[in-house]
C-alpha cells in the first residue's frame, strides 16, 4: 500500500519536470555549484548523472520514487549512477551492501526494499549479519551475499564512492551531479522536484557542449 502511494505521489510530482518549459534557465552559485577540479566520469561519450544517496536518509527515501520516474525519461546519451555517501563507519556498511547488491544482480530488486528496511521498518543494519538477513529473506543465498559484500570489488567500490563525494564536496544527501562539473544540492534553497529541473537543464548545457 504504502509503496502504491509513494509511486503515485512520484508521478504526480515528476510530471511537471517531463513538461518543464525548456527555456528555464538556472544561474551558477544560486542553484547549483561549479566543481572545481571537475571529476573524470566513466564514459566521456556520455552525459553522466550521479545521485548521491544514503539507505538511512528520510529524504533519500522520500526521493527514491521522483528521481526514479525522471530516470526513464532520460536519452540513451545518458548514464545514471547511484552513490552511496560515505561519511560514518555505519554508512559505509550501507555502501557495501548497495554494491553488493549491484554485483549480485539484485540491486533493481533490493534498492527500495533496503530504502524500507531502514526508513519504514526502522532497522539499523549495522552489522554484517543483519544485513545477511535482510538479503536472504529476498532470496540471496547467504554464501553469495557473504563473498560479495567481503569481495575486493565491493571493497573497491566503496572507496571509490567516498572518494567521489569527497572530490564533489558533497554536503548532505540526496544530491546530484551532473558530468563531473556540478552538484545540485536542497541545501540551496531547491526543493527535490526542482533538483531534477536544474539536472536537466545542466544535461541539456552539456549535450548542446557536445554539440557544438
Amino acid at each position: 500500500m504504502l509503496k502504491h502511494l509513494l509511486l503515485s505521489l512520484a508521478v504526480l510530482v515528476a510530471s511537471p519536470l517531463f513538461a518543464a518549459d525548456e527555456a528555464k534557465t538556472f544561474e551558477e552559485g544560486k542553484q547549483y555549484q561549479l566543481i572545481t577540479p571537475a571529476i573524470r566520469t566513466a564514459n566521456p561519450d556520455k552525459i553522466e548523472v550521479v545521485e548521491f544517496f544514503w539507505y538511512g536518509c528520510g529524504h533519500c527515501y522520500n526521493f527514491e520514487p521522483v528521481i526514479g520516474q525522471w530516470k526513464k525519461s532520460l536519452g540513451d546519451d545518458v548514464d545514471f549512477k547511484g552513490s552511496p555517501a560515505v561519511w560514518a563507519p555505519q554508512m559505509e556498511l550501507h555502501s557495501k551492501m548497495y554494491y553488493a547488491a549491484e554485483v549480485l544482480g539484485v540491486l533493481d530488486k533490493m534498492h527500495l526494499i533496503l530504502f524500507q528496511a531502514m526508513n519504514v521498518d526502522k532497522k539499523r543494519l549495522q552489522s554484517e549479519s543483519e544485513i545477511a538477513e535482510l538479503f536472504v529473506a529476498n532470496g540471496v543465498p547467504e554464501e553469495d551475499f557473504t563473498k560479495a559484500f567481503n569481495s575486493f570489488g565491493v571493497n573497491s567500490m566503496v572507496r571509490q564512492a567516498t572518494a567521489r563525494a569527497r572530490a564533489a564536496k558533497i554536503s548532505g544527501t540526496p544530491e546530484i551531479m551532473v558530468n563531473g562539473k556540478y552538484r545540485i544540492s536542497s541545501r540551496m534553497g531547491v526543493s527535490q522536484a526542482g533538483m531534477l529541473e536544474v539536472a536537466t537543464f545542466l544535461i541539456e548545457k552539456e549535450r548542446a557542449a557536445k554539440g557544438s
